[in-house]
């Protein structure tokens, strides 16, 4: 779990339980300390201080070793003597009012922190192998901002840009008996190496329930955007046996922060095998990558981790919509909460079987123009968004709608599909006024014959043509329009045999996640730029006016 880490029952409205921060008061000093020992992908959980000196550990309070047990006892049902425990130090705390600290509230706050780590969204927070970007010894090297340190006067570069001659030229060094290697995603082998090693090895839950499942065509999808560089594709290999035990990825995009348009590589898919975690490769894999990347004249880069490195220029939270209730009740992803029955559960979560947005259809190719126009418009009320060509466009909403027909890769998907995306067409004017996309990130439910996959969907990019009309935020028409937007989305997702729909704290997402009955995750992902520096963006806490989620309009994959 996070330090930061707070669920919701999704039937107390805005009612937040903070029940981790019983723990992490009294864990600071270990975490300090594990953050500046641990390697880059330690299969330590992740830390969220900067401190480097040795401290006293503090003792844990009675809440705290309650908790520390209930995430051993991943299958036992939590003891009321826990809850209990844990409603004793929140009411000390007084985070919570009387009618929100309730014992059913609780119970169902802490049975989500035994569930929902990886699968509500892949920042993988308090997993064995989350997204950990490095330990703070070595961003301290980095022209990155440092903890600490204030807003900017301006916008702009750490470090200035260096002519291509001056970048280094020949590899970092490795430990002996590893080599490099630069991986070619069009090639299938390749392809199914960098899957196995993800698969195995990227990002699993405490209780080794969960793990991510990245297929071939979701890593064509991912990582060969136009104009991707194969040299940024990079693996160590061990030089006896040539097998690739770890990854880092970089793909390019055009970024606008702010009024400033600057070439960035996206940073993603970071891993190092778990057994070879102590050779401290992570590291090098970081340099390395950031080397290619200055040989193509880049100098920025955008990336997101799970846990707290310097320093994050805005944090996201991840909200979970359940589809499959049954299925997530059987595989103990969620629970039954007191005082309701299944069939109760299962009632609330109901979706209608159709959509109900007129002129809604699958994307097609010659509805890109219009899509391209919109989408660029839309994405410049946000203070952080890609700026995308038709190609890029095309690539990221259709490229990924896999091969024959709804049906032959089962209910409601294409063989490959990792994409799904729809726009809304005028019946008068024929004109695209809306669009949506999610694309798939199942996993694998570790040793369940019966349910052997999660499928997660997560919400991608859309747009609306309301936004633009005049007082539209203020009238609760742009969020009345993408209620109904995202809520077609996920009758879609529910329609293709989705098990649960995840969505982050950015764009226009934030108004409408309560009324459409997604709950609150104790995923937190942090996004960061690097050889920049920016005041923070509004992400899950506004910041500087700027409302909650309109400072990020980018969807990390």
């Amino acid at each position: 779990m996070s330090n930061e880490s707070k669920l919701a029952n999704p039937s107390m409205g805005d009612a937040i339980i903070d029940a981790t921060a019983i723990e992490s008061d009294h864990d600071d000093a270990s975490d300090a300390e594990q953050a500046e020992e641990s390697a880059v992908a330690s299969n330590e959980g992740p830390s969220t201080s900067s401190g480097s000196g040795k401290k006293k550990k503090k003792k844990k309070s009675k809440a705290a070793k309650f908790l520390n047990k209930l995430k051993r006892n991943h299958d036992e049902e939590i003891p009321q003597e826990v809850v209990d425990t844990v409603m004793e130090e929140i009411r000390a705390q007084g985070t919570l009012s009387p009618e929100e600290l309730t014992a059913e509230n609780i119970r169902h706050a802490l049975q989500q922190m035994k569930m929902l780590d990886v699968v509500q969204g892949k920042a993988g927070v308090g997993g064995i192998n989350a997204k950990d970007m490095g330990e703070h010894k070595f961003w301290a090297t980095q022209p990155v901002p440092h903890i600490g340190e204030g807003p900017p006067l301006e916008d702009g570069y750490i470090e200035p840009s260096k002519p291509v001659d001056e970048v280094r030229q020949t590899p970092y060094a490795l430990p002996d008996g590893y080599e490099w290697s630069v991986l070619d995603i069009q090639d299938s082998e390749q392809t199914k190496e960098v899957y196995d090693l993800l698969s195995r090895n990227y990002v699993e839950d405490d209780y080794a329930a969960f793990r991510f499942q990245y297929s071939a065509e979701f890593l064509k999808w991912a990582l060969t955007p136009p104009g991707y560089h194969k040299e940024w594709h990079i693996g160590v290999r061990m030089s006896s046996n040539k097998k690739l035990i770890a990854f880092i990825s970089g793909v390019p995009m055009m970024l606008r922060v702010r009024k400033n348009v600057i070439p960035v590589s996206e940073i993603n898919y970071l891993c190092v095998h778990k057994k070879l975690r102590s050779k401290r490769l992570a590291p090098v894999l970081i340099k390395e990558v950031t080397r290619q990347v200055h040989l193509t004249g880049v100098f920025q880069a955008i990336y997101t981790a799970g846990v707290v490195i310097p320093t994050p220029v805005s944090v996201c939270r991840y909200y979970h919509r359940s589809l499959n209730v049954p299925k997530l009740i059987e595989t103990k992803f969620s629970y039954v909460p007191r005082n309701m029955t299944l069939a109760r559960l299962i009632r609330v979560n109901k979706l209608e079987s159709k959509t109900t947005l007129a002129g809604l259809r699958e994307m097609e190719e010659k509805d890109l123009p219009q899509v391209a126009d919109l989408f660029r418009r839309y994405m410049q009320r946000f203070d952080m968004a890609p700026l995308m060509n038709f190609e890029e466009v095309k690539h990221h909403l259709l490229s990924g709608r896999g091969e024959g027909e709804f049906g032959d890769g089962g209910k409601g998907r294409r063989k490959g599909q990792v994409t799904w995306s729809y726009v809304v067409e005028d019946p008068q004017t024929h004109n695209i006024t809306e669009f949506f996309s999610f694309y798939s990130l199942p996993s694998t439910i570790i040793n369940n014959t019966k349910y052997p996959t999660l499928e997660a969907a997560y919400l991608y990019y859309y747009a609306t043509e309301t936004a633009f009309e005049p007082e539209s935020e203020i009238s609760g028409q742009l969020k009345k329009r993408t209620q109904s937007l995202i809520g077609d989305a996920l009758i879609v997702a529910n329609e293709a045999g989705f098990d649960v729909f995840n969505a982050l704290t950015l764009m226009d997402n934030v108004p409408v996640m309560q009324d459409l009955k997604f709950g609150v995750g104790d995923g937190l992902l942090n996004f960061y730029l690097y050889n920049w520096r920016t005041s923070p963006l509004a992400g899950m806490n506004g910041e500087g006016g700027v409302s909650p989620g309109k400072g990020i309009g980018v969807v990390m994959l």
